[in-house]
């Protein structure tokens, strides 16, 4: 369309107000007041890392621990991201905090960059394996005609120490009042021993030991998929010292400012500029992209990228700890403890249904006995009620995915601030684009050459080249790059009009190259070119015209070029499922109408930065979910009033990196598209979470009460929910570009002690030439 209903009319500013010289306003505020304030303004975040976790209900265990301290405000923890965000006063510590998750039962993290350990070293998983074998042992015992008190002390001894961290969780939990699975599993193994089950309460611990091993190492995996971004880049980087001898140091030692030298074949340890030496660069560990990308002097480098054959000298500009690839793992793994709305409803619905399902177990106990029924044979039944009414698998049948979507996706050079950003994205009907820069180049080329009389269409741009090297104008830029390598003639007597062009002689002869407003200046006809300077503007093409004291010879057609991606992306969006596609720009009428329509999309011409904002709106009304992309900086308003933003090419820019709520880390219009299908995928894996785990929990809650499900059943049942839809969720690693930064891997071997290394150096390097100059090829119709 081209315009659409009227927007609305913003006025002026509201006149400031007058300064208030009642007395109320000179009173002094209540001490009271001033304290309740400086409470305020003292509150502080601490954030931990929380191990040995195995359920989502642990999380809940934690949260009531700590809310209880004095001076917490909130208290929330993920499970499947294993953090614990506290907002507090200043009078609590962080070593208060701690304490509290350790009296719960569980353990703290040291450091970010602490590696976990390996999966059969963890207490648990020992622990289970123990339990295993004397379960197996018990079972040859009973086989073999043993006594009874033999296999039954050894199902005992199963049931003690393949459960010993089971009932640490659930004293921890029931310190801290919540009726987690831990404590149900504690409860059932002791009612299977009063009735004297051995046997059975010997294998519902194993096969819940079992489940919660599994489980922790599946979500293990989604967490250490992002961690792993970290560990791209090397620990240490060859330092240049003022004596001109290179030195290896720690990459956290590196100051600002300080020189760097990285080798063919390294990684780059720390983001900096390319000060020597040229190389194409691996950036997919931080944009995706495994397409390697060429690097000159004066660009910028990311730590975790791989140099490829040519030698680089580097200056710091970043410290390896707030480098763009460390950035990028804080925002993922805050983003990954974010929850989403579909999460919160989910928890809710869960704080209501174990209740309901407790108190009909303790029902199911208790009123049959009293009408004359067996007692064991109802006793246990509603042990096994007791295990199926917690829905282990329903809670964390979210978290797990929204954690598995945001990894993989960062993974691809998608950063996804959070749960509910991944959930809008899902939703997405309707999507507006900034046009500079974003489905365009942001720099004019030469579209058409229209040669007049006395020229042809190459001299003319080789005229109107010569005239245009000694101007920095973007226009100017655009003609030198159609031009190309094409020799180009002198130029004598040069002289640049302020605001209009240049005039200069070429081959003897008098030129003057400019908008039409200088030949008008000049009294110099523009008859020859008149339809063509028609055809320009309905084309929405910017004239720059040639010409001599007796008229105009050329007119080049100039506009911003349409990015080579952009119909391809814009086709891709339409797979998705999008409805609407709008560009949103400030340009006038006939260049945006131009691009808009070789791209097939809607268009809203000469708008202000509220006007954007408006345009957004009323299409919200009638199209629900919107989104809006942008390059991040010059669009806050707009990607602001979306329900989901999109900032091209983050990496290395703050303000992208910060504004919106998806960034894009390579400048590619392709990805908005696989962020949204990434998105519904989520969405997709969540919901099929959420339906199967009600279905199974449901329907093995109906059938407990009847006898139909036996103790280690409902165990198992748990154990293959929980498992399940956490392998459901791990599918999101799998895909197209998903597993880009993963598959690279760099084997660099240390160098032994006194050995030289000879690797090739930017001074050295035959890998690497720095004279040589790449110029963009610029079609030219005429």
């Amino acid at each position: 369309m081209s315009g659409g209903p009227s927007l609305p009319m913003f006025g002026p500013p509201a006149a400031e107000p007058e300064p208030c010289t009642d007395a109320c306003c000179a009173a002094p505020v209540d001490e009271p007041i001033l304290s309740e304030l400086g409470s305020v303004a003292a509150t502080e975040r601490t954030v931990v890392r929380v191990t040995g976790m195995d359920c989502a209900s642990c999380a809940v265990t934690i949260e009531k621990q700590v809310g209880r301290l004095p001076g917490v405000s909130r208290a929330t923890v993920n499970f499947a991201a294993g953090r614990l965000d506290t907002e507090h006063s200043s009078d609590l510590g962080r070593d208060d905090i701690e304490a509290a998750v350790k009296h719960a039962g569980f353990g703290i993290e040291a450091s970010a960059d602490a590696q976990p350990d390996p999966f059969w070293s963890q207490p648990r998983v020992r622990c289970t394996v123990a339990g295993l074998a004397l379960f197996f042992v018990g079972v040859v015992l009973w086989a073999a005609g043993a006594p009874e008190t033999a296999y039954a002390a050894t199902y005992l001894a199963a049931s003690a120490v393949g459960g010993l961290p089971i009932y640490r969780a659930a004293l921890g939990s029931a310190r801290a009042g919540v009726a987690d699975m831990n404590v149900l599993m504690s409860l059932a193994v002791v009612g299977a021993a009063i009735l004297g089950a051995w046997a059975e309460a010997a294998l519902v611990v194993i096969l819940f030991s079992v489940s919660n091993a599994l489980q922790v190492y599946a979500v293990g995996r989604t967490k250490g998929a992002v961690r792993a971004l970290a560990r791209f880049a090397p620990s240490d980087v060859l330092v240049r010292g003022v004596d001109g001898r290179d030195v290896r140091r720690a990459a956290a030692d590196v100051q600002l400012g300080d020189i760097v030298i990285v080798r063919p074949g390294e990684r780059v340890a720390v983001d900096g500029r390319i000060t020597e030496g040229a190389s194409t660069l691996d950036e997919s560990a931080v944009t995706g992209e495994s397409v390697p990308v060429e690097k000159h002097e004066g660009e910028s480098v990311f730590s975790g990228t791989l140099n490829g054959a040519g030698g680089l000298v580097v200056e710091v500009t970043r410290s390896a700890g707030d480098s763009t690839l460390q950035r990028i793992t804080r925002m993922v793994e805050e983003a990954q403890a974010s929850k989403a709305p579909i999460e919160q409803y989910v928890e809710r619905f869960a704080r209501i249904y174990t209740p309901i399902v407790l108190a009909a177990a303790a029902l199911v106990a208790v009123l049959p006995p009293l009408l004359g029924e067996d007692f064991s044979t109802w006793f246990y039944r509603a042990l096994v009620l007791l295990i199926v009414s917690c829905p282990c698998a329903l809670v964390i049948s979210t978290p797990v995915s929204i954690v598995s979507g945001i990894g993989a996706a960062s993974r691809r050079g998608i950063l996804i601030k959070g749960g509910e950003a991944l959930e809008s994205a899902g939703r997405l009907t309707a999507l507006f684009f900034d046009k500079t820069g974003t489905l365009t180049e942001g720099r004019p080329v030469v579209e058409r050459v229209i040669a007049a009389s006395g020229i042809d269409a190459d001299e003319a741009v080789r005229t109107a080249a010569a005239l245009e090297r000694r101007s920095e104008h973007p226009l100017a830029h655009a003609i030198l790059s159609a031009a190309g390598d094409a020799d180009l003639p002198e130029v004598t007597g040069f002289r640049s009009i302020a605001g209009r062009g240049a005039e200069g002689v070429v081959d003897g002869k008098a030129y003057f190259i400019g908008s039409p407003r200088l030949f008008d200046e000049r009294d110099v006809s523009l008859a020859p070119v008149a339809q063509h300077l028609a055809t320009l503007e309905r084309a929405g093409e910017t004239p720059v015209i040639l010409g001599d004291e007796h008229g105009a010879c050329a007119v080049f057609g100039l506009a911003d070029a349409i990015r080579p991606d952009a119909a391809a992306a814009l086709a891709e969006l339409r797979e998705v499922g999008i409805e609407r596609l709008v560009m949103l720009t400030g340009d006038t009428e006939a260049p945006a109408r131009r691009i808009a329509t070789q791209l097939g999309i809607e268009y809203r011409a000469g708008l202000l930065p509220e006007d954007k904002v408006a345009a957004i709106h009323e299409l919200a009304l009638d199209h629900g979910a919107t989104g809006m992309v942008g390059d991040g900086i010059n669009d806050a308003p707009a990607l602001a009033a979306a329900d989901v933003s999109f900032a091209m090419g983050a990496a290395g820019t703050d303000a992208a990196l910060d504004a919106a709520d998806i960034a894009l880390m390579a400048d590619d219009l392709g990805k908005v598209a696989e962020a949204v299908r990434l998105s519904r995928r989520g969405q997709r894996m969540i919901k099929q979470n959420i339906f199967a785990s009600i279905f199974v929990n449901g329907a093995f809650t109906v059938l407990a009460p009847i006898g139909l499900i036996p103790l280690w059943l409902a165990v198992l049942e748990d154990a293959v929910s929980s498992i399940g839809v956490t392998a459901n969720s791990l599918r999101l690693f799998r895909g197209p570009g998903a597993s880009a930064a993963a598959a690279l891997t760099v084997v660099e071997r240390p160098l032994e002690a006194g050995e030289k290394d000879d690797r090739a150096c930017p001074d050295h390097c035959a890998g690497s030439d720095r004279s040589q100059e790449v110029r963009p090829a610029v079609g030219i119709r005429s």
